[in-house]
């Protein structure tokens, strides 16, 4: 399975992971980080397809996506 790491302490909310991501496996989150800001949660992270848009606009660079190559 695909998955998404996520650097909560580097996220500054910017919600652009959330809005981007085509299959919604991103939502806005409900814990805070130690900066104030409230990242993003996983949801349905079986339907992560590993297009890693959610990485690539996020401008703190707090998301990493690894392919599962297995499967």
């Amino acid at each position: 399975m695909n998955s998404v790491k996520i650097d909560f302490d580097r996220c500054k909310e910017c919600s652009y992971c959330v809005q981007f991501c085509p299959n919604q496996v991103l939502t806005n989150g409900s814990e805070i980080n130690k900066k104030g800001y409230y990242p993003p949660a996983l949801q349905q992270i079986e339907k992560c397809i590993a297009c890693a848009i959610c990485a690539r606009v996020c401008p703190e660079a707090a998301i990493e996506v690894i392919k599962d190559i297995n499967g």
